[in-house]
């Protein structure tokens, strides 16, 4: 497929540049790793309160991004979800082909990298691997499919104590499991767990899934003396956390320190064509906040958008000023 640029990584600055992208009449591809757009705050904090937003002075994380979604999907962009950007080429005319993951090939005159703190990999569950998908969830999109259900949180972590709050009410039941008596989470969350009806276990592990064609049965580890135990559960949430690295963008010359793409004032790479914003970078006085990555979305495609198209110009006007 042929566009006019692609974001990398579909977090709340890769959402923002892809809606930045369609304001200035781009057609824009959007490719990332993850299968739900959002990024990190999706995937790890979509409970969390988020107070530095500027004119919001909170908004819950899943807010903060379905809005950043339904403002992105103005322009209709083309959404390329759980592949990543593996491979750049340039072509004889310039223009840039990016290869996913799954063999897709889209060809483009310019590409702002929004990858955040990299390509997230889920932590896998040690044991019920074979149920992912069948009932053990990396990621909650939908709340409301747990009613009813006996769900088994995994984790210890802000993610997976967040889930167990969020599911308690919508949920027939709600254990969590954690291998530490101690949790990294939040201690005032962690305290709003204990108060709720979730059941806490530690310090217990997975040790086996069962089931038919979906998750039934959990068969949990005492790390302390061994001891087993088992539980019906209909739902597994798996919160260990994620990997996160550049992956494939390791390989594509970019001038990388310390696992961040170094940029000028303009959000270049050095690279022709290529662009990047967010956390990902790193320029001198950088400071990594969802708001300055905001405005160094707007940098990039702006400076994209003139780079590829040496008529256009820099600064396309105030939104107020286009028709409703």
């Amino acid at each position: 497929m042929d566009v006019d640029l692609v974001v990398v990584g579909s977090g709340p600055v890769g959402l923002y540049a892809t809606y930045y992208a369609g304001f200035r009449g781009l057609r824009t591809a959007v490719v990332d790793s993850l299968p739900e757009p959002g990024g990190q705050i999706a995937a790890m904090y979509p409970e969390k309160l988020i107070h530095d937003i500027a004119g919001l002075p909170r908004v819950r994380g899943r807010d903060l991004v379905a809005g950043l979604l339904d403002q992105a999907n103005t322009y209709e962009p083309i959404w390329l979800l759980g592949q990543a950007a593996q491979h750049v080429q340039r072509l004889d005319d310039g223009r840039l082909r990016i290869t996913t993951t799954t063999g897709v090939e889209v060809t483009t005159r310019s590409i702002v990298l929004a990858a955040g703190i990299g390509t997230f990999t889920p932590r896998p569950l040690p044991a019920g691997g074979e149920f992912v998908g069948h009932g053990v969830d990396y990621f909650v999109t939908d709340p409301s499919s747990y009613a009813g259900h006996d769900v088994l949180v995994v984790g210890g972590g802000d993610s997976a104590v967040d889930w167990a709050l969020t599911l308690e009410p919508v949920a027939a039941s709600v254990t969590l499991v954690h291998r530490r008596p101690q949790f990294t989470a939040h201690a005032a969350s962690v305290t709003r767990m204990r108060e709720s009806t979730t059941s806490v276990r530690t310090p217990y592990v997975v040790h086996a899934l069962s089931g038919d064609d979906t998750v039934r049965r959990a068969i949990l580890r005492d790390t302390s003396n061994g001891d087993l135990l088992e539980l019906d559960c209909t739902r597994v949430v798996a919160a260990l956390g994620f990997t996160a690295d550049l992956g494939p963008l390791a390989g594509w010359g970019l001038s990388i320190v310390d696992r961040h793409i170094e940029v000028d004032s303009t959000m270049w790479t050095g690279i022709d064509g290529i662009y990047a914003a967010g956390d990902v970078t790193d320029y001198p006085g950088k400071v990594r906040l969802i708001s300055v990555g905001f405005g160094e979305a707007a940098l990039a495609v702006n400076n994209a958008a003139v780079a590829s198209d040496p008529t256009a110009q820099l600064f396309p006007g105030h939104s107020t000023a286009t028709a409703a």
